[in-house]
């Protein structure tokens, strides 16, 4: 895949790294060249020195081509301009934009945008890990609204059935690890003590299914 990358702080540079170790075509455009310095040496990364929403620079970029695009400077609004530029005028597939405000992720996420706000993220990991630490939260999905969780059935749960601890619409047990092997179970299946059970959950009904869980 081609990826180009607007901003070579700490995530823009390890984005651009990972990336590139995965064998993908990455070039990466930052204001400053000195910037450049993070990607370090040994991998094949392109750069490109101008304003990430410049239509020029991003065309030196390959943006023509490009399979995704990631706006990750400082700035909240440069990194929107770009990603709509990205998604409206060049039609890249995949585009994202850091956004540091959450509100502001929400308004520009409604209208089309993709936004990460790790603010948010973090706000809210670290809410789980001081509040609910019998639940695991593995990934957030949109701005958080939808989480996927693991918990390890106890005694409480052993015996029960995936129907019975599914809440339509709220909780759904996506998978089952049994002994190390992970498969996708039935509705009248039974639970062992130790299954390691993986839910999507609503954010707002983490209090429900933590009470559910013991």
């Amino acid at each position: 895949m081609k990826v180009i990358i607007i901003g070579c702080g700490r995530l823009g540079s390890g984005m651009a790294r990972d990336l590139s170790r995965r064998g993908n075509d990455v070039t990466v455009i930052d204001i400053n060249p000195l910037a450049f310095e993070r990607l370090g040496t040994g991998l094949k990364i392109n750069t490109v020195t101008g304003i990430g929403f410049d239509r020029n620079v991003l065309t030196q970029a390959g943006i023509e081509t490009a399979d995704s695009l990631a706006a990750v400077t400082a700035s909240d609004e440069a990194n929107v301009v770009a990603a709509r530029i990205a998604k409206m005028v060049f039609r890249v597939p995949r585009v994202a934009a850091r956004v540091y405000d959450p509100r502001k992720a929400e308004i520009y996420r409604r209208l089309g945008i993709p936004t990460i706000s790790p603010v948010a993220i973090t706000a809210a990991r670290m809410s789980d890990l001081l509040t609910f630490s019998n639940l695991n939260t593995l990934i957030r999905l949109g701005t958080g609204e939808v989480s996927v969780i693991e918990i390890e059935a106890n005694d409480l749960l052993a015996g029960r059935t995936i129907e019975e601890i599914g809440l339509p619409g709220k909780a759904l047990v996506i998978s089952i690890t049994r002994m190390g092997k992970s498969f996708l179970p039935t509705a009248r299946m039974a639970l062992e003590f130790g299954d390691v059970v993986h839910l999507a959950v609503m954010g707002e009904d983490t209090d429900r299914i933590a009470s559910m869980f013991g």
